[in-house]
């Protein structure tokens, strides 16, 4: 296991470095996007005026207070509260968010499916894991709100935010096929299997109880 500290944009080959287990604290730049951004983006058409090439982009829609404009607040918002959403709802868009617009790591909790590890496997990227509930200290971790675009979603805007020590991060999906959700379901496969046939219980019956619940082997 290493740890890596990523001063964003990034390209392929420090992506291709990442390995499953390892950590990561991202440096500089985060985006903040989330389902109806990327709705937006993707099923209707709209596009951004920010460059997301090399970047990282975290589900999120933060918690921000509308301020005068200043040069500590660039974008007329100050952070409030930003967490982390559960990334499975937006499984369909990390292809194009890494064909179309460049991204290499996407920053969530729960993970994604299939279809994504084949797009990091394929194009070069990550996803990283963020423990549910941390959004106070996520938030100590963004300096400041830089840009917003898209505004008309709020908070589902597309946010740019400067980071400082954003982390650090699991790599729980890697551009080698590696996934931590995939050893996680098959360390509870091997479980479930062993308390089974120490119940004396076969595969057929476990399937059989799971088919029909109440039902008695």
């Amino acid at each position: 296991m290493t740890h890596h500290t990523l001063h964003m944009p990034i390209d392929e080959g420090a992506v291709r470095q990442l390995k499953v287990n390892d950590t990561v604290t991202l440096e500089d730049t985060l985006y903040g996007i989330r389902d109806a951004t990327q709705i937006h983006l993707f099923d209707r058409g709209r596009r951004t005026r920010m460059d997301l090439t090399g970047h990282a982009v975290i589900h999120t829609a933060p918690n921000v207070r509308k301020v005068p404009v200043s040069d500590g607040y660039p974008a007329g918002y100050a952070p409030i509260c930003i967490g982390t959403t559960t990334s499975d709802r937006m499984e369909r868009f990390t292809r194009p968010l890494m064909t179309d617009y460049g991204v290499r790591l996407i920053v969530g909790k729960g993970g994604l499916r299939e279809g994504s590890l084949d797009a990091f496997r394929e194009l070069g990227g990550a996803y990283l894991a963020i423990v549910g509930g941390t959004a106070a200290l996520e938030t100590t971790w963004i300096e400041q709100i830089e840009d917003v675009d898209m505004d008309d979603l709020n908070p589902e805007s597309l946010w740019r935010f400067k980071i400082r020590h954003f982390g650090p991060l699991r790599v729980a999906m890697d551009s080698h096929g590696g996934s931590l959700y995939d050893s996680v379901r098959q360390d509870v496969d091997r479980q479930r299997d062993r308390v089974l046939a120490e119940l004396g219980i076969g595969k057929s019956g476990a399937a059989a109880a799971t088919a029909a619940p109440g039902a008695r082997p």
